[in-house]
């Protein structure tokens, strides 16, 4: 579909549809295991991560920037405006001699509401070796725009594919 509303995929035991999470995004305390890997390195591991959960996107993971191992983060240059969390700063995802540029992201300073991401960082899953959350890969998010986690327990569609501009 181009435009409009697509068809929420069927849901099935255990799994939760994008579509009923909420505009604008809530933030969730998660118990999972989140574990990334890049440079042939673990880099980051936590079972304290939070989910993001908005309206047709896949969840996003934010990770207690204490999980990340020393050196992983380098902050660069330049920033972005989300409408709803307000100025992201990003990092190059640095491991194993091996840089991902601009690979993860965090709010300093969120606009109200959103304040418990003070202190945790997303990362392009796409961007990583893998992303793991209870040992289930990680499936990106298309669209090389939107940092979402696909795992079996979401299902889309999801925005950030073709035709998706306008959901």
């Amino acid at each position: 579909m181009t435009s409009g509303r697509p068809i929420p995929d069927p849901v099935g035991p255990g799994q939760e549809s994008v579509w009923d999470y909420p505009r604008p995004p809530v933030v969730q305390q998660s118990g999972e295991l989140v574990e990334v890997r890049f440079g042939g390195h673990l880099v980051a591991r936590t079972r304290n991560p939070l989910r993001l959960l908005e309206t047709s996107h896949p969840p996003t993971y934010y990770l207690p920037r204490t999980c990340f191992a020393e050196g992983v983060l380098r902050p660069v240059a330049g920033s972005t405006v989300c409408e709803w969390k307000g100025r992201a700063d990003y990092f190059d995802v640095v491991a194993g001699g091996h840089v991902a540029e601009r690979a993860a992201w965090h709010y300093p300073r969120p606009v109200a509401g959103y304040e418990s991401l003070v202190g945790h960082v997303a990362v392009m899953p796409g961007s990583m070796d893998g992303c793991f959350v209870d040992g289930e890969r990680v499936r990106p998010q298309t669209g090389g725009f939107y940092g979402g986690w696909i795992t079996d327990r979401v299902v889309g569609p999801f925005k950030g594919g073709s035709g998706s501009r306008f959901w």
